[in-house]
């Protein structure tokens, strides 16, 4: 690839043996307007359109069917290879998303969506444009009235149809552009297939190595461990940890569901803590805390053990303490389905006004853990699913990394 001439109208990186300026196109110009409607319910499928993830089935995005089958009659009728407008903006997304459908042959969509379909335009080219913010500008200046009270921008079709934007006059660089930047798409699909494989079997693993309600021995056990485990209240294990220290310099650190401990500069570019650091509770490695914050992948709050720091000021309002027990160990009981169908019982008055369940110290010590006879198991199971969340950050690092390449590769490619 080459990088940007001076003085022509072209993007900063480019591939070789193509040096001539770009030319401006009007969307109208290269595409058609689809507004088929679904009158023979050639389709059932209603879609959706995700920011993230691309046009979607509604039971898949919503886990449920939001669209009533009697009203699909009247959806537009899309097609694979068509595009569409979700005027809808969301956090990142603040002039919407354009997507292409690619997952099915069919489905249908709101009237409230805009549909097009390409022509003499590559599909690919124009795939990989709308995934870069080039084309905000053009929207946010025909969106003048703002969002509707319904959080639909406020942009006709004729209007949208009117924005132009940059492409090659070559059609066989567009189709490199647009053939390169799938590849890359390619690749981040297939290492998150990956991913979502080893989580699923990471699942099927802890339902295996932790008993079933009602029995007292896992499906799967380490050779040289027998016996029943042991059913022991919380409370016989833990002891609560209200240490403070306004001179620690111990990182902030905060507990996220999907990730555990993380710093609190990693979730906020801002410290959030502000003056009531003071207040924060300091533990030291291998301690535990709670956060009763619900969570989609948690709604009843999730507790980790701090491993990675030597210590670490927490946010007070989390249930902190140590463990005779092994702490990562203990971690996996915590977080799974036979705490969380305890801790549901526990609440009973909702969330509070600050976000947290309504669960005491005194409520979350009531609950009920098995707990293998020796610590020795304990470990060998701890480490077990230790090594194996190293696989999946692994592989989450390899798609960020992917991610932020393409995001560098959008910027320069296109003007």
């Amino acid at each position: 690839m080459n990088e940007e001439v001076k003085g022509k109208k072209c993007p900063q990186l480019r591939f070789s043996g193509f040096d001539d300026d770009w030319e401006e196109k009007k969307l109208g110009n290269v595409s058609d307007r689809v507004t088929r409607k679904n009158e023979n319910l050639e389709s059932t499928l209603p879609l959706t359109i995700s920011a993230q993830y691309g046009l979607v089935d509604q039971i898949t995005f919503f886990n449920n069917q939001v669209a009533s089958t009697t009203n699909l009659r009247n959806y537009f009728l899309v097609k694979n290879g068509e595009f569409a407008y979700n005027k809808s903006y969301s956090a990142g997304y603040p002039w919407g998303a354009i997507k292409r459908l690619d997952r099915y042959e069919k489905g249908v969509l709101s009237t409230l969506y805009i549909v097009f379909k390409p022509k003499n335009i590559n599909s690919d080219y124009l795939l990989s444009y709308y995934d870069t913010n080039k084309w905000y500008k053009q929207v946010s200046e025909i969106a003048a009235e703002g969002a509707r009270n319904h959080g639909l921008l406020n942009i006709a079709p004729i209007d949208f149809f009117q924005t132009t934007f940059v492409a090659p006059k070559s059609e066989l660089e567009q189709q490199k552009i647009g053939a390169f930047l799938s590849h890359v798409d390619s690749l981040i699909q297939a290492k998150t297939k990956k991913l979502e494989s080893l989580k699923a079997v990471k699942k099927s693993l802890l339902q295996k190595c932790f008993p079933k309600a009602g029995e007292k021995v896992p499906e799967m056990r380490f050779a040289g461990f027998s016996g029943d485990w042991e059913e022991k209240r919380l409370g016989e294990i833990i002891t609560e940890i209200k240490r403070t220290d306004e001179k620690s310099n111990a990182p902030v650190m905060m507990i996220t569901a999907e990730n555990g401990f993380i710093n609190q500069s990693d979730r906020y570019s801002f410290n959030n803590a502000g003056q009531s650091l003071k207040k924060y509770i300091v533990l030291e490695k291998f301690e535990m805390a709670y956060n009763h914050g619900a969570s989609k992948l948690r709604p009843f709050g999730s507790s980790f053990a701090l491993i990675t720091e030597e210590s670490a000021r927490i946010p007070y309002v989390y249930h902190c303490f140590s463990t005779i027990e092994n702490p990562e160990f203990l971690s996996l009981v915590l977080n799974g389905k036979n705490t969380e169908d305890q801790l549901r019982k526990i609440v009973t008055s909702g969330a509070r006004m600050d976000g947290l369940l309504n669960i005491s110290f005194l409520e979350f010590s009531s609950i009920y853990v098995l707990i293998p006879p020796t610590i020795k198991e304990q470990e060998k199971i701890a480490n077990f699913f230790s090594k194996y969340d190293s696989l999946i950050s692994a592989q989450q690092k390899e798609i960020d990394k992917l991610k932020d390449i393409k995001k560098s590769l959008l910027q320069k490619m296109f003007i």
